[in-house]
């Protein structure tokens, strides 16, 4: 399991923070997005294989829905006014020491 921020607003993979899902999406919605992000990743696959171009923009902007749905992408889901920090490094963020008691950890 990937480490997750003492906030629970990120995991950490290869040292870069990417946002977790919204928690108060209840179960079944939560469900239902990651079916469809799962479902949307599978036809990026297929139209890569095909080269069709046209199914692969749809199929692109379905797992963006799907993860802005999830509010793994988009506005942010706290509302503390705290920036976004997803996809940054932690040791670049007010994260760092959180990231690097980590490290010392193992």
């Amino acid at each position: 399991m990937y480490p997750k921020t003492p906030d629970g607003r990120y995991f950490v993979v290869k040292g870069r923070l990417w946002r977790c899902t919204n928690p108060s999406l209840s179960e079944t919605e939560r469900q239902r997005l990651v079916h469809d992000l799962m479902d949307a990743r599978r036809d990026v696959k297929n139209a890569k294989r095909a080269g069709d171009e046209g199914m692969l923009a749809s199929a692109r902007s379905r797992v963006n829905a799907a993860k802005v749905g999830l509010g793994e992408r988009g506005a942010v889901w706290w509302g503390d006014g705290s920036p976004d920090y997803n996809r940054k490094l932690a040791e670049s963020t007010p994260y760092a020491d959180w990231y690097q008691s980590l490290n010392h950890a193992q």
